[in-house]
């Protein structure tokens, strides 16, 4: 009796409305926005006939139209720029933000406030806007050094070895831990170096992965910065690659969608090995501090 009478009360079938009507527009926008990746995957399997036919699925797979299009668009030069741009750019990046999110975390001095303020106003700033400066300042430095800056790899990567993103996600994670661990670590004589290596950062994990993430997806997409900074493609990055490949390719439809899908594939592994640490680390930013 109790039970038929929750299931017909007025409120109980409004929530059960409300919910299923939620429910269904998770499914239609989750839909929506998987459509055009499994459609990119479905005609980069494609032969030409049936990428310009309209179809939606493959009549039988074509593995081969990757081994074209790595071929073709000449991606294993552009796939190992890549990889080492994106490798250098997050090692300093992992350095340069944890060090200073841990300053405005856990060290007192004056006028941190201001300045983690004044940081974190450069996040209003369109990215295009801070090309011109940092390309004057790449063009004098590789003037001054003893190696060239520009077409090499200094210019790629030292510009964004650190973000005001990164040190604001680590700083709300190494604020809220506890002052405790910081009293026990000094009464064993770690100084902060020590602390942050071995106490902070190691409990922070799922911010750092969620900055590895971010961090490798910016690095790894990036187009207009190399294109600005180097005129051969000796250190340009396969994100080039793939759009002197889609002019090349023309018509060739599941050739473009191959050589996509091949680019986009790095992110996608590192994702499905990150993805935990990203959710927990998106999910608990901002919780305190």
């Amino acid at each position: 009796m109790a039970k038929a009478t929750a299931e017909t009360h007025p409120d109980a079938r409004t929530f059960q409305i409300g919910r299923f009507f939620i429910y269904f527009v998770l499914v239609v926008g989750a839909a929506a926005a998987i459509f055009p990746f499994l459609y990119t995957v479905s005609v980069s399997l494609m032969n030409l006939t049936e990428a310009t036919g309209g179809k939606m699925l493959p009549s039988t797979p074509q593995w081969g139209n990757y081994v074209q299009a790595w071929n073709d668009a000449q991606f294993s030069r552009y796939f190992m720029n890549s990889v080492k741009i994106t490798a250098i750019t997050l090692s300093g990046e992992l350095v340069f933000c944890a060090l200073a999110a841990y300053a405005f975390a856990q060290v007192e001095f004056p006028g941190k406030n201001f300045l983690f303020a004044l940081l974190l106003s450069t996040l209003m700033l369109p990215e295009a806007i801070i090309w011109v400066p940092n390309f004057i300042t790449v063009s004098w430095l590789g003037r001054i050094s003893p190696i060239p800056w520009m077409n090499n790899w200094p210019a790629l990567t030292i510009p964004f070895m650190s973000s005001a993103f990164g040190i604001f996600l680590l700083r709300q994670f190494f604020a809220q831990i506890p002052r405790e661990l910081w009293d026990s670590a000094q009464i064993d004589g770690a100084g902060h170096l020590r602390y942050l290596a071995t106490v902070v950062i190691p409990l922070s994990k799922a911010a750092v992965m969620t900055l590895v993430l971010f961090g490798f997806v910016g690095s790894w997409n990036s187009l207009a910065w190399p294109i600005l900074v180097t005129t051969t493609p000796d250190w340009r990055p396969i994100s080039y690659g793939l759009l002197a490949f889609l002019d090349e390719a023309g018509s060739f439809f599941h050739l473009q969608m191959a050589g996509a899908m091949i680019t986009m594939f790095p992110i996608l592994v590192l994702y499905f090995f990150t993805q935990q640490q990203f959710i927990d680390g998106i999910a608990t930013t901002g919780l305190k501090g």
